[in-house]
């Protein structure tokens, strides 16, 4: 029996990032497709219990699967839309007309030049820019040129018969060139700034507009000078580069990811330079298989299983099989045609390859975090305990620091449900010996349990510390202390090859000691709990540590000194516009390479 949709368990593992989501009814048939800046946020107001007008409640009670496609920003995620619709047409997209024309900026021919939305043919003297994917992308393009550089977008008419200005110039949205308030000088001058946004000419515009910035405020005219500032802002959020189309050729971007508990292979399809979807993979694969392993049977199963399916002229993957030559030898032998299967790729295709990568990481973590499959776990895991029925909350416990310093001990609980964020804790270690890890678990125990003994909190039907025998005798010794005796103790240690899937387990004390196999849905259930409670230990030592040090986000990247971090706050105009930067967008500026932005990109989104 097919299990109901769970609109709750779904939005605890979805991604808080850009993107595209597909919805499907109880027959996998697609009914709409739509994008987000916030995946999360925008899928959880379908699922709000009132005020959904009466398409969108029709829409929602027929949602028996939700897919999501992750996009570097908001742009891409509004071309591979376009995309979906138009190959699919789903039927709750009916508002989008299927247009054989795409819609054009126009810039009259005038002494004063209009911007406005163009279709059809080009007959009106001016200059033409797109095209873009829909009338949307231009409005909220023409909305940003409007406010940063205020070149009208009225018609010809009601420019014409005007005798004062209108709302738009009290608004400031327009200098009113109607009325002659700004010389045609200064408007030209705004218009040509509006042509280099508009042929792409990102970079040099918003160069040209700090050195104006600079020259404003040398001669003190601070008041200019914020106008720049505040038009350098605008530009930078609009200036994403446009990924997802722009390479050529029919390709097929494959990236596997593996991870204790499962594997995952995204598959990205583009044809002619457009990618036109994606699809997850979760294949059974054994806790030894490596992800090259992985890679190699799933291109051998896709490709030869399916004599019907089209074959691309290049796959990208994002890693290499040893058994790659011979792979290309029986596609051309039982196709007819041979591949070419890339590994080490740049510009357009590499962010391809990375999007599949990180798309094959959430979907697998959102797979793993699935209610029906962490229930699972916990009854596997009772029956590897020996409980006469699975247990309700775990707890399990980690320590952090850099050579002892900035220790933090973090406290992650999970339920049949999945992770208990709310109930996550973390705690700043002090007064022990740096590096001592044992006494920090002491402590960070001690803290946790006396306030349950004193009727905060609940108490957990197992402890997980991350750690060997010392770790959990140092846990059964709080416990003592805290007269709580008869609490179930599990150590989690890394095995003699510290490998996923090779941990060594203590139960309640070091004499008990026992090892599960690798595809142990009980043994992922710990290596999740573990893993969870190492990255919020991890997050909270970072936050620690830098507030301890008072340093500038960016200190903590390697290769990224004083001078760098100048030229990068003065190109973006700031640290809040720089964090909303892609990494494309990053390593356009001066000085910075690929690698680098990607190492900026990371410190800044730690979280």
């Amino acid at each position: 029996m097919t299990q109901p949709f769970d609109p709750s368990a779904f939005l605890s593992t979805c991604s808080g990032r850009p993107g595209v989501y597909r919805m499907f009814d109880i027959d996998g048939k697609l009914l709409y497709v739509g994008k987000a800046k916030n995946l999360k946020k925008r899928l959880a107001s379908y699922f709000r219990k009132t005020g959904h007008a009466p398409k969108t409640g029709a829409l929602v009670a027929r949602i028996a699967q939700v897919e999501t496609t992750i996009t570097a920003n908001e742009t891409e995620a509004l071309l591979l839309e376009q995309t979906l619709i138009k190959e699919s047409r789903p039927p709750y997209n009916i508002l989008l007309r299927d247009d054989k024309s795409y819609p054009y900026v126009h810039l009259s021919d005038s002494e004063f030049p209009r911007l406005s939305i163009h279709r059809g043919a080009k007959k009106a003297k001016g200059r033409y820019f797109g095209p873009y994917p829909s009338a949307g992308a231009i409005r909220e393009s023409l909305s940003i040129l409007q406010k940063t550089f205020h070149v009208r977008q009225c018609e010809d008419s009601f420019y014409k018969n005007r005798t004062r200005p209108c709302l738009q110039y009290q608004i400031k949205r327009c200098k009113a060139p109607c009325v002659n308030l700004v010389e045609p000088q200064i408007y030209n001058e705004d218009v040509r700034h509006s042509v280099m946004f508009l042929e792409g000419r990102s970079n040099a515009l918003t160069d040209e507009l700090n050195a104006l910035m600079e020259k404003s405020a040398m001669s003190l005219d601070f008041e200019h000078a914020a106008e720049l500032r505040d038009q350098i802002g605008l530009l930078r959020r609009v200036q994403d580069q446009q990924s997802m189309d722009g390479g050529t050729g029919d390709v097929d971007v494959v990236a596997a990811f593996v991870n204790p508990g499962g594997a995952c292979v995204h598959l990205i399809s583009v044809r002619g330079g457009r990618v036109l979807g994606s699809k997850n993979f979760f294949p059974q694969v054994g806790i030894e298989e490596e992800v090259g392993e992985v890679m190699s049977a799933f291109l051998a199963q896709y490709f030869l299983g399916g004599g019907e399916r089209e074959l691309p002229g290049e796959v990208i993957v994002n890693v290499v099989g040893e058994d790659f030559p011979a792979l290309i030898d029986a596609i051309d032998a039982s196709r007819g045609r041979e591949i070419i299967i890339s590994h080490r790729v740049r510009g357009t295709r590499a962010r391809w390859q990375q999007l599949a990568v990180t798309n094959a990481e959430q979907a697998l973590m959102a797979r793993l975090a699935n209610r029906q499959h962490v229930t699972a776990r916990f009854e596997a895991l009772a029956q590897v305990l020996k409980l006469e029925e699975p247990p309700q909350r775990l707890e399990c416990y980690d320590i952090s620091h850099s050579s002892g310093e900035a220790t933090v001990a973090s406290c992650v609980v999970f339920g049949p449900e999945g992770p208990i964020k709310s109930d996550y804790r973390r705690y700043n270690i002090e007064g022990i010996t740096a590096g001592d890890d044992y006494a920090a678990m002491h402590q960070a125990l001690t803290r946790r349990f006396s306030r349950i003994k004193d009727g905060e909190g609940k108490l957990p039907d197992i402890l997980l510390v991350d750690g060997g025998k010392g770790q959990l005798s140092m846990a059964r010794d709080v416990m003592n202390e805290l007269a709580i005796p008869d609490l179930i103790l599990l150590g989690v240690a890394k095995g003699a090859t510290r490998k996923a899937g090779f941990e060594t387990l203590y139960l309640n004390d070091a004499a008990h000691e026992f090892t599960l196999k690798g595809d142990s849905p009980a043994l992922h259930l710990i290596q999740q709990i573990r893993d969870e409670a190492h990255r919020f230990a991890i997050t909270g030592h970072r936050a620690r540590r830098g507030k301890t040090r008072r340093t500038s986000t960016l200190e903590g990247v390697a290769g990224v000194g004083p001078t760098r971090r100048r030229d990068l706050l003065k190109h973006f105009g700031g640290l809040q516009e720089l964090s909303r930067a892609s990494i494309e967008e990053i390593a356009k500026a001066p000085g910075i390479s690929k690698k680098l932005a990607e190492s900026i990109y990371a410190n800044l989104h730690s979280e």
